[in-house]
């Protein structure tokens, strides 16, 4: 199984959401169900039909959440070496028209970009790894290839 990269706050996310689902949303679910049939005729039962239809919605996410959860790697702010530009780390780049701009690297399951968090699996910050203060970053997009020079590194403010 691959090594699912994660923050600790990604991790409390994940096992948040599974808690939820199974020890809320799950319950309650199959207590309708099991109410809905009671009620006879199933074939035409909406409350048995849908109710069905997301229960398995909900097993289907708890095996994804399941397995993401197993196959945690955490990395906490302890363990970065801000030397050089490594999953987790807050990075300052400049763009070419001289626009400061400030990524985290974070898992497949936190990235956001209204909040500047990128995926360890992007492209973006594919071409960062190794990278160290002053060094040049070449992004290659399908039509182009856009620059950037890194202008700082720190570790994360949460952990």
């Amino acid at each position: 199984m691959a090594k699912n990269y994660i923050t600790p706050n990604g991790f409390e996310k994940l096992q948040n959401e599974f808690k939820e689902l199974y020890y809320g949303e799950r319950p309650k679910l199959v207590e309708t169900i099991t109410w809905a049939a009671g009620n006879g005729d199933r074939s035409e039962n909406g409350d048995y039909i849908y109710g069905k239809r997301r229960l398995r919605q909900i097993d289907s996410r708890l095996k994804v959440l399941r397995d993401k959860i197993e196959s945690a790697e955490i990395v906490r702010r302890d363990d970065i070496d801000i030397s050089k530009i490594v999953f987790s780390c807050l990075v300052t780049v400049e763009n070419e028209d001289g626009e400061l701009l400030k990524y985290q690297i974070v898992g497949e399951d936190e990235f956001n970009i209204k909040e500047n968090k990128i995926s360890w699996k992007s492209p973006m910050a594919k071409a960062m790894f190794g990278k160290k203060v002053g060094d040049e970053i070449i992004v290659k997009k399908p039509s182009s290839e856009t620059y950037y020079i890194v202008t700082n590194i720190e570790k994360p403010n949460e952990d």
